[in-house]
C-alpha cells in the first residue's frame, strides 16, 4: 500500500489558496481514478483506490499545515508503512508555476507541513511531488502569494496542471518519477 499525502489547510475559504495546491492534487487523482468516496479518518479525509497494481490511500491533514505530520503519523502507523511507501504533494516556491520535482528526502526548506512530517514520522526519507506555484519576486510578499488564491489568469494553468498530475498517476505509483516529471513537462508545454 501507498500512502499518498496532500498537504493543506481545511478550512473551506483556504481552498483555492496556492498553498492547498496539495489537496488539490490528491482531489484530482482520487477523482480520476474513482478512489472511494472521502471519510474521516486519521485527523484527516482519506478515500482509497488503486492505480495500476498499487492500493493507494490518500490523506488529507484536518490538522492544519503546521500539525500535518499528525494525521500522517497516524497512517503510516496504522498500516505499518514504511517511510518510503509515503508521498507528500506539496507547493513549491521555488518552482514556477506548472513545474513538478519529485524527489526522495531532503529538507523542509521553511515548509511547516513537510517540518511537521519529519518530526512525526522521525525521517524526511519519503518522496516529495514538488509543485511549482512561483516566488512573488520579493521576501515580503512570499506569505500573502503562498496564501492567495490562484489568480483567474491561472486557473487553465492550474487545471492542465492537475490533470496532468492525475494522468501521470500510474507511473508515479510503479515508481517511475523520472517518467512522470518528463511526460508532466510535455503535457504542460502543451497546455502553454
Amino acid at each position: 500500500m501507498l500512502l499518498w499525502v496532500g498537504l493543506g489547510n481545511p478550512e473551506p475559504q483556504m481552498a483555492r489558496q496556492r498553498h492547498n495546491i496539495g489537496f488539490m492534487a490528491v482531489d484530482e487523482i482520487a477523482r480520476r481514478h474513482g478512489f472511494s468516496p472521502w471519510r474521516q479518518r486519521f485527523k484527516g479525509l482519506v478515500a482509497e483506490g488503486m492505480i495500476g497494481a498499487e492500493k493507494v490511500l490518500a490523506l488529507k491533514p484536518l490538522t492544519y499545515m503546521n500539525a500535518s505530520g499528525e494525521a500522517v503519523q497516524q497512517a503510516a502507523a496504522f498500516y505499518k508503512l514504511p517511510t518510503e511507501a509515503i508521498t507528500a504533494f506539496h507547493d513549491e516556491l521555488d518552482l514556477a508555476a506548472g513545474k513538478l520535482r519529485i524527489k526522495r528526502g531532503g529538507g523542509a526548506a521553511g515548509h511547516n507541513g513537510l517540518r511537521s512530517m519529519d518530526r512525526m514520522l522521525g525521517s524526511p526519507d519519503y518522496w516529495r511531488v514538488r509543485l511549482g506555484i512561483g516566488h512573488p519576486g520579493s521576501k515580503e510578499r512570499v506569505t500573502g502569494h503562498v496564501l492567495g488564491d490562484f489568480a483567474k489568469v491561472e486557473q487553465p494553468m492550474l487545471e492542465a496542471f492537475l490533470d496532468a498530475m492525475a494522468a501521470t498517476a500510474p507511473l508515479l505509483a510503479a515508481g517511475r518519477t523520472e517518467d512522470v516529471m518528463t511526460a508532466v513537462a510535455l503535457r504542460m508545454q502543451d497546455a502553454r
